[in-house]
């Protein structure tokens, strides 16, 4: 597919798992996101092994960034996303806690979007290790709408802090 084929809009989806096996969850959502019709995959990043992010005790997290195309609107992937979490019994019981599988939409084009149930770019994507890391793989040039920096200028510009509290390593995929 060619960059410029008319209708299809760069996305980038976190994923994340850290309940049952995370990296059967994972790879069951990239599944999910490659059998939709209005989906087509170019990449995904290598898997990272990072620390929980909040104030709930949980394990570690496996975490990737998938890189794609999509045909549709943001309303219309995010909708498709939450049915293949669920597909993976996703329970949202407690905000920042453990979950079998998360898909969050990161960036949709270049689209900024602000709406209660809706934002995008992820407004928190700028200060997470676990996406950063992963799209500086994935796309080291890219610009993120919103803040207008590389992925890379976002992490330098968090603290040593928050890089430490959010360790981030690179695993390989059992299944690839």
């Amino acid at each position: 597919m060619k960059e410029a084929d008319p209708g299809w809009v760069e996305v980038f989806i976190g994923l994340g798992s850290n309940l049952g096996d995370a990296e059967a969850n994972l790879a069951a959502g990239l599944e999910g996101l490659a059998a939709l019709e209005a989906y087509r995959p170019v990449a995904v990043s290598s898997l990272y092994k990072t620390a929980p992010v909040g104030p709930v005790e949980q394990p570690p997290f496996l975490n990737a960034v998938a890189r794609g195309r999509f045909r549709g609107d943001a309303r219309e992937l995010l909708r498709a996303l939450l049915k293949i979490e669920a597909s993976r019994g996703r329970e949202r019981l407690e905000h920042w806690g453990p979950r079998t599988l998360d898909l969050d939409l990161l960036i949709f084009g270049e689209e900024i979007i602000n709406q209660p149930d809706l934002q995008v770019p992820h407004p928190e994507m700028w200060r997470r290790a676990f996406v950063l890391v992963p799209l500086m793989e994935l796309a080291p040039d890219l610009r993120l709408p919103r803040w207008g920096k590389t992925a890379a200028q976002l992490y330098e510009a968090m603290t040593p802090a928050e890089r430490r509290e959010q360790t981030v390593r690179k695993e390989a995929w059992h299944g690839a």
